[in-house]
């Protein structure tokens, strides 16, 4: 038992305000780009890797602790994981070389591994009428921390920062962070409580063994559901981590706090409009209404597909405003790219929970966990030198993604989708593939 009585909403209020703010550290590094290059003397391909690394143990990280969550309750999980965060961010502040800074950034970086066990711990709390909705405000309020990290961060620590222990505007902020991240990593763990009954938290409990989640992880609505987040969540997170420079880079924005904000529109649309993408689906879901031609009876895989397809046009839309010229058109682009995320976003992860109601954790492990690689590998197609300019790369991320969709049209179609929990990749523990009598 906490210290105070939990409930459904007390539950999601700490998940999401301790996600929200794993996020705003998480990519506290990208409105100060500009002065850490200066200092440490990095080139503009070197910032990019720069924001590729702070995704590279994510994948990893988030498999890992979606089974821990399952297994020993999310409290403790995310109260160790704010913990070590607040830690490293703190010694990041006094980094001194850049391979001491980088190390400790990357292990910083980590504190994206909170989603998944923010979405088990808010699954285990709700119904599965309104997974959708409450996984979406977790999941988009908690994003919206990338954006006031951007909007923030650079306003409290200015350019002419001079106060207590450092006069270097980005080493205060990742100090005085990472206090914050050690603090709240302990109101977590007094406060949270793993689920909602005793024989809810049993159920989840047991199917945490390793053989369940290898069962989980090869079945063919975790695969499409992991492959389609990589499109959508990667495709975020390399935006969060880009976005700043390209506007100040691409558009020849030198000043700091302006082209932060600018990238900030994004990810407040990433972040707050997730909550309706979750909605949609379980209204589809509830109403029974088909609002594609396609996927006859599948509402919450018409929504995902239809959300999908509309990230892939708005980001040939991206490159098309880039050319222009117009930097704000390029900020509107950025929005409407921003709004598909968040709508693909809230419908997959409406889809996971409803799916596997006693292995949330394990799943979200998985499709959060291969859905960063995105976050990994865009930024270094956005920051190629082969490339003419900063534009086209949006595009070439965008090519890259028809196949995923081309393969999340085939899993939804309802003779594979009614078994998607079942079968799979793999035969182990499945009944018959989708079509055999």
């Amino acid at each position: 038992m906490g210290l105070i009585r939990m409930t459904k909403y007390r539950t999601l209020l700490l998940a999401t305000v301790g996600f929200n703010f794993s996020f705003l550290i998480w990519f506290s590094f990208a409105p100060f780009t500009g002065p850490m290059a200066e200092e440490f003397g990095l080139s503009l391909a070197e910032i990019g890797v720069l924001a590729s690394a702070a995704i590279w143990l994510a994948p990893f990280g988030r498999i890992l602790t979606g089974w821990l969550s399952d297994k020993f309750g999310a409290p403790s999980v995310f109260a160790i994981v704010l913990g070590y965060v607040g830690v490293f961010s703190i010694a990041s502040a006094f980094a001194e070389s850049y391979s001491v800074f980088f190390l400790t950034r990357l292990i910083v970086a980590t504190a994206g591994i909170t989603f998944v066990i923010g979405i088990q711990h808010v699954s285990e709390w709700f119904e599965e009428g309104e997974l959708g909705t409450a996984e979406g405000i977790y999941a988009g309020v908690g994003n919206a921390g990338a954006a006031g990290g951007a909007l923030i961060l650079p306003r409290v620590f200015t350019t002419d920062w001079s106060g207590p222990l450092f006069s270097t505007n980005w080493r205060a902020a990742f100090f005085y962070t990472g206090v914050v991240s050690i603090l709240l990593g302990v109101a977590y763990y007094v406060l949270g409580e793993a689920a909602k009954s005793e024989e809810k938290r049993e159920a989840t409990k047991q199917g945490a063994g390793f053989r369940d989640w290898f069962f989980t992880a090869t079945r063919y609505g975790t695969v499409v559901l992991a492959l389609a987040y990589v499109m959508t969540f990667g495709l975020e997170l390399s935006m969060n981590g880009w976005l700043a420079t390209y506007y100040r880079e691409g558009f020849d924005t030198r000043n700091l706090t302006l082209a932060a904000t600018f990238a900030a529109t994004f990810s407040i649309a990433a972040g707050l409009l997730r909550p309706f993408g979750g909605y949609v689906s379980d209204r589809l879901a509830r109403t029974e209404r088909n609002i594609l031609p396609v996927f006859t009876g599948r509402y919450r895989e018409q929504w995902t597909f239809a959300s999908l397809c509309f990230v892939v046009v708005a980001m040939f839309g991206m490159t098309l405003a880039g050319l222009s010229g117009r930097v704000l058109l390029a900020v509107g682009a950025g929005f409407l790219v921003g709004m598909g995320c968040a709508f693909a976003e809230g419908a997959i992860f409406a889809q996971v929970p409803a799916m596997f109601p006693n292995s949330s954790g394990s799943v979200a492990g998985v499709v959060g966990g291969i859905g960063t690689v995105g976050g990994i590998v865009y930024p270094l197609v956005y920051s190629a030198q082969f490339l003419p300019n900063l534009h086209v790369g949006y595009s070439i991320v965008a090519v890259t993604m028809i196949p995923i969709v081309g393969l999340t049209a085939w899993v939804f179609q309802p003779r594979i989708a009614t078994v998607a929990n079942e079968s799979g990749f793999t035969n182990a523990r499945s009944g018959a593939a989708p079509g055999d009598d």
